[in-house]
């Protein structure tokens, strides 16, 4: 099951709009201020969460009575974001696969929070990633094969999300790497790219953040 989530930061409309479009949800999770998107561009959610303290009434009451439309209201003093709680919700429905637009910019903050937010599915073994119109951004706790035909953009870089990653070992990429251990004082693992057709990340401890990255004007 994939599954989208729109939450409230900054997105870019060509950008999201050609996102959501080229790919089939099984479920589409409108996050407080996301809603107002979806809401906008035509795009019919399946689920809404959050406290809506952030979108207008003529939005609300176009969702309030449909029955095809499941909404979960919060109060704005809770113990989570609403896009965890949205994150949580795609974990409670069986989702295999999640994709979050409108979790990057704006409130460094909440863009902090997300990428730690990643964690929970990485827990259920649910591949989640960050995404917007220069970044795609994902943690991993194991190795893995990135295909040039797949990358999302020019540049992938690996940042220690624990305080140390240990014998990280990149292959395939121009700037490679040998048992190192990347620690949270390192920038070592910046704007790398993949040389040949595969490219390979290993290592044998810690939870390493993958952001593949371009310049939109390049996408």
């Amino acid at each position: 099951m994939k599954t989208l989530i729109v939450s409230g930061g900054s997105i870019n409309r060509e950008f999201a709009l050609d996102f959501c479009a080229g790919q089939e949800w099984d479920r589409i999770i409108g996050v407080d201020a996301g809603t107002e998107f979806l809401f906008r561009n035509g795009l019919l959610p399946t689920d809404l969460v959050g406290d809506f303290d952030t979108i207008s009434r003529e939005v609300m009451d176009n969702y309030q009575d449909r029955p095809d439309v499941n909404i979960r209201r919060y109060r704005p003093e809770k113990d989570v974001t609403d896009t965890q709680a949205a994150v949580e919700l795609a974990l409670e429905y069986g989702s295999s696969e999640i994709y979050i637009i409108g979790g990057l910019g704006g409130r460094m903050d909440h863009t902090l929070a997300n990428i730690n937010i990643l964690t929970i599915p990485l827990e259920h073994g649910v591949p989640c990633y960050l995404v917007d119109e220069s970044n795609k951004i994902c943690l991993l706790d194991h190795g893995m094969v990135l295909k040039k035909s797949d990358q999302y953009g020019k540049y992938v870089s690996f940042l220690p999300h624990t305080t140390e990653v240990k014998g990280l070992t990149l292959k395939g990429f121009k700037y490679p790497l040998t048992n190192h251990t990347l620690t949270c004082r390192d920038s070592l693992g910046v704007s790398n790219e993949i040389a040949e057709e595969a490219a390979e990340a290993d290592f044998s401890e810690g939870i390493l953040i993958m952001i593949q990255s371009r310049d939109w004007k390049d996408r």
